[in-house]
């Protein structure tokens, strides 16, 4: 029986038309890209001014990072605060006060996320739980305070001077004092950082990550090394976040130092919460959710926070499964 349990299941599923399944999940993931690159195309045209629909895109893209820790793989993160703040202050000082090129500041962000990630990885992942989340929020605010400390950040008044006016891009001039120009220029990155996470969530990685989720302690029985996938895992969520950090960074033309904020940690728990966790395209619905809120009370109180704070205990109580998720589960049950 063991051995007859152990050959069925080491064969492909099959859906009924013929396909393999991973065939099916190509296709899915493919079509999940397709879909929400037409949306965001007509995105800027929906909002009040482009200007939001920018910190849309880079707020989302910032909790489409955290998601994949988070929603996808079971790890509460009090400390994706770091990534975001290391991608922008290291796109940010290489083009500032060096004069490197965007092109090169940009994956330069992104690898020293990924390598204080696996920093903040080594030490973490040691624990679990509340003990995780702890950990990650200590380590956080240990790179708050370093990169508080260097004279290259500005301190607390941050960074300034990350001006990147004109851009040649295959040929075309694209003029980022433009917004509309400078929204379809982070649009295209966050296309390209959502096939990235289409691949990996229809990947083997992608299955075992979502089993570690569920069930932690079979998937460890089934043989995976449940430490090095976490530890993976973690890395490309602070790629996701230090992508997001440099274009943060392009866009405001400064580097606030409130961007390594512990505050800034909460607010992506908060985005993914109001979107969705574990779903694609949740995390942008929580951006725009709670910039769209934020922008509206903010322009009539100065305690818009309590407005803020008011919706996300709502959505908590009443949509658990956040707006994204709970749209989803009631299509499905439609179906």
């Amino acid at each position: 029986m063991k051995e007859l349990n152990m050959s069925i299941s080491a064969q492909p599923a099959k859906p009924a038309d013929g396909f393999t399944m991973p065939s099916v999940l190509k296709a899915l993931s493919a079509h999940r890209v397709a879909t929400s690159l037409i949306f965001f195309l007509i995105f800027p045209w929906l909002m009040p001014y482009q200007s939001v629909a920018i910190n849309i895109l880079i707020f989302g893209l910032f909790a489409v990072g955290f998601n994949l820790l988070f929603g996808y793989t079971g790890l509460l993160s009090f400390g994706h605060a770091a990534f975001l703040g290391v991608g922008a202050y290291t796109a940010g000082i290489l083009i500032a006060q060096h004069q490197i090129s965007w092109w090169l500041a940009i994956p330069a962000a992104v690898v020293m996320s990924c390598v204080v990630a696996l920093v903040m990885g080594l030490l973490a992942i040691r624990t679990r739980g509340i003990y995780f989340a702890m950990v990650t929020l200590a380590l956080s605010q240990c790179v708050y305070f370093l990169v508080y400390q260097l004279p290259a950040s500005g301190g607390e008044n941050g960074l300034r001077g990350v001006n990147v006016a004109d851009i040649s891009l295959f040929g075309l001039k694209v003029n980022l004092l433009d917004p509309t120009q400078k929204y379809y220029f982070v649009l295209g990155f966050v296309a390209l950082a959502l096939w990235l996470l289409s691949r990996i969530l229809a990947s083997p990685f992608g299955g075992v990550i979502e089993a570690i989720r569920e069930n932690e302690a079979r998937a460890r029985a089934c043989g995976f090394n449940i430490e090095r996938t976490k530890l993976l895992a973690f890395v490309l969520s602070a790629a996701f976040c230090g992508l997001a950090g440099a274009l943060n960074a392009i866009h405001l033309s400064s580097v606030p130092i409130e961007t390594l904020h512990y505050a800034t940690s909460g607010m992506v728990v908060m985005l993914c919460l109001l979107g969705g966790m574990g779903t694609y395209f949740g995390p942008f619905v929580g951006a725009a959710l709670f910039l769209l809120i934020q922008d509206q009370a903010s322009a009539w109180t100065e305690h818009w926070q309590l407005i803020v704070g008011a919706v996300f205990v709502f959505f908590v109580l009443f949509f658990p499964k956040g707006v994204w998720g709970t749209f989803l589960e009631r299509a499905s049950r439609e179906r």
